[in-house]
């Protein structure tokens, strides 16, 4: 099979030819239909200092993907072959506390597809029956392929309670433009997003009802005061790995705010507790998706209304990989889905 591979540690990705992997008892083998581009593959691609300790080399990367059941362990039970499904990419163990109480994103033993083994980018993947998510008709392949980001962004949204409060949500990426369609999906009043990259405040408005405000040259306490909001942000989402950004956050919330925070700052970042404190502000820390919750409440929503197709602005053949890491690389995109068919 074709697959892009990790050969080398540098930067860059390569296809190669690869065996079809082998399936166990408790495995299913897919056809990969359509893979998402994320920003841990661009990590990865880049070849930075969390890649370098992260990611074994050699390695199939890629971790967002929709296809279909061809093969089945034969201790699987409840899926078809021929079935369409994506999955989650986050491979728990069994014997952690957490695991053992269900709460298998808190699993400490999780490993990734695609970033600690063989992953999506390829033609087959061989992946644990409990991963994969059936697809209903409703969710074609392609929308099927941004599940994985569009989890985090309703894990993250969906943290707190956001019917009829105001949220700000700094970073205006692909995973933050979904969290603004998720919030005016279940009942925010006003969703704000920021950031410091014009076009892809524009897309924003594209996909969501939401206010952008480019933080570069524009107050947010002026955008305050035009939506009549007279002491601040209830709710914050903050997706940009930007310390600037959520101080910013936490000085625009009210008292007693509450803020999950999926972004990661680089390296350590300087935080005024004292500021946090005295607001008596609620920060929350979101990693992944709750298995299998999110999923749960995404694929409902996708069924009930929730439209986020044009967070997808690239599409490109797998064999034009590099045009399309490129095009998530230079900025001036949203998600972009290479086509494995």
């Amino acid at each position: 099979m074709k697959a892009l591979v990790k050969s080398r540690p540098e930067p860059g990705l390569w296809m190669h030819d690869r065996p079809v992997p082998e399936i166990g008892p408790e495995d299913v083998l897919i056809r990969v239909h359509k893979t998402g581009i994320c920003g841990t593959d661009i990590h990865i691609w880049n070849w930075d200092d969390w890649a370098q300790r992260t990611v074994p080399v050699p390695l199939i990367t890629g971790h967002e993907f929709a296809g279909e059941i061809v093969e089945m362990g034969r201790n699987v039970t409840g899926l078809s072959a021929g079935q369409r499904v994506s999955g989650e990419g986050h491979l728990i163990g069994k014997t952690s506390r957490q695991s053992r109480a269900g709460k298998f994103h808190l699993d400490p033993e999780t490993r990734g597809i695609g970033v600690n083994e063989p992953g999506a980018f390829a033609e087959y993947l061989a992946l644990p029956a409990f991963n994969a998510v059936p697809l209903p008709d409703a969710i074609d392949d392609e929308i099927g392929a941004i599940l994985d980001p569009l989890g985090n962004a309703v894990h993250t949204a969906l943290s707190f309670d956001l019917v009829g409060e105001d949220v700000l949500i700094t970073g205006a990426g692909p995973i933050g433009i979904m969290a603004a369609a998720v919030a005016r999906h279940v009942g925010a009043r006003h969703v704000v997003i920021t950031d410091v990259n014009q076009a892809r405040l524009d897309l924003a408005t594209q996909v969501a009802d939401v206010v952008p405000v480019n933080v570069a040259d524009k107050d947010l306490g002026a955008v305050k005061a035009r939506l009549k909001m007279r002491e601040g942000f209830d709710v914050g989402l903050e997706m940009s790995g930007s310390q600037q950004a959520l101080d910013q956050m936490v000085e625009n919330l009210v008292m007693g705010g509450r803020i999950a925070l999926l972004g990661i700052p680089p390296g350590r970042s300087p935080v005024d507790w004292s500021r946090i404190v005295f607001k008596a502000i609620t920060i929350k820390g979101v990693y992944g998706r709750e298995i299998f919750e999110t999923w749960y409440k995404m694929i409902a929503m996708l069924e009930n209304g929730l439209d986020v197709r044009r967070v997808i602005t690239h599409r490109f053949a797998a064999a034009d990989f590099a045009e399309g890491f490129e095009t998530m690389r230079s900025g001036r995109s949203g998600k972009v889905v290479l086509d494995w068919g």
